[in-house]
């Protein structure tokens, strides 16, 4: 069947709609780039505020070209779960802590090796310089990209049975602890009876005596609540394991060299942040526990327990001798 004048006129008319149109299409911007990010902690958490402020921070930089939204509290998934998609690129971006990293990272587990770093400044040092770059470049080779470190504070032991002050103190006692056979070999080295277990599970873990303690930083003690189950905090500072600002990165290799520059600013100014309220929220916490009824003492003599961590250390460079340089960067610095 043909097509009449009329339809013939209105086909013309369409056509030329089009190509007026098309210089205006084609000057209109490109379509924000919209990220997911996975983020483990609540929205009033120090680490909760410095993605915020790094999210932000960027689609500023970028006049709006780079957006994202962040899901806090675990709604992505667990964090195994959640830096698999990172590495798939499902998930832009997180923080995730470098401890339950190491089984996919084995440069990762350096910073879990038990009272490796000296100091949390020594530590921010060592992260920021050589040490850190030798660990991105682990974890860009399993397709992340490192943008900052963030401060989680130094673990210390807490349980519901006694002060510990000596190594002896933690003989036989059931210590829940992260995934890792570092972490399982502390405890082991110590005596005690290592758990590992999921966070979750922490808290009605002590209270029906599953465990008798565990080890954290102090507002993850607090904000838990598991101060109210396992009342003596030992201040141990065996591991001071920071955490990672971290880009999948098939999201970064998208970006221009001018984006990636303004992103990588930004997870700096962002860490920045994130260890400032990280600081005055451990001061807080340690308040709120004290108010609480929590017996904190401070571990006089570290030496007995840092020389049990000996075949820890050995068991490690055994099975990753190609990391011995990076284990020995960060023992021997000042």
């Amino acid at each position: 069947m043909g097509i009449g004048k009329t339809g013939r006129r209105a086909a013309i008319g369409t056509v030329v709609a089009l190509a007026l149109a098309l210089p205006a299409l084609s000057a209109a911007p490109a379509k924000a780039a919209d990220w997911r990010a996975w983020n483990i902690h609540v929205e009033d958490y120090p680490v909760s505020h410095g993605m915020e402020a790094f999210m932000k921070d960027v689609t500023e930089k970028t006049d709006g070209r780079l957006t994202g939204k962040i899901f806090h509290a675990g709604v992505l998934g667990s964090q195994p779960d959640a830096i698999e998609q990172v590495r798939l690129g499902a998930i832009d971006f997180g923080v995730f802590s470098l401890g339950p990293m190491g089984q996919a990272v084995p440069e990762t587990n350096v910073v879990s090796l038990p009272f490796i770093f000296k100091s949390i400044d020594q530590m921010y040092r060592l992260m920021d310089g050589e040490a850190g770059e030798a660990i991105g470049a682990g974890l860009e080779k399993k397709g992340i990209v490192a943008l900052g470190w963030y401060d989680a504070g130094a673990r210390s032991f807490y349980n519901s049975k006694k002060p510990i002050n000596a190594p002896a103190d933690v003989e036989g006692m059931k210590v829940r602890v992260m995934n890792n056979d570092l972490f399982v070999g502390m405890i082991e080295s110590l005596g005690g009876n290592a758990t590992p277990m999921a966070f979750a599970e922490v808290y009605q873990s002590l209270k029906t005596g599953v465990v008798d303690g565990a080890e954290n930083n102090p507002p993850s003690y607090e904000s838990t609540n598991h101060f109210e189950v396992a009342k003596f905090y030992s201040i141990s500072e065996h591991l001071i394991i920071p955490e990672c600002l971290c880009m999948s990165k098939k999201t970064w290799d998208g970006l221009s060299a001018e984006d990636q520059a303004v992103v990588k600013a930004a997870g700096k100014a962002s860490a920045d942040l994130q260890r400032k309220l990280w600081q005055e929220r451990e001061a807080k916490s340690m308040e709120a526990v004290l108010a609480g009824g929590t017996q904190v003492n401070k571990i006089a003599d570290k030496a007995p327990f840092q020389n049990a961590m000996s075949a820890v250390y050995d068991s490690f460079l055994e099975k990753n001798p190609d990391l011995t340089d990076l284990v020995n960067l960060i023992r021997n610095a000042e």
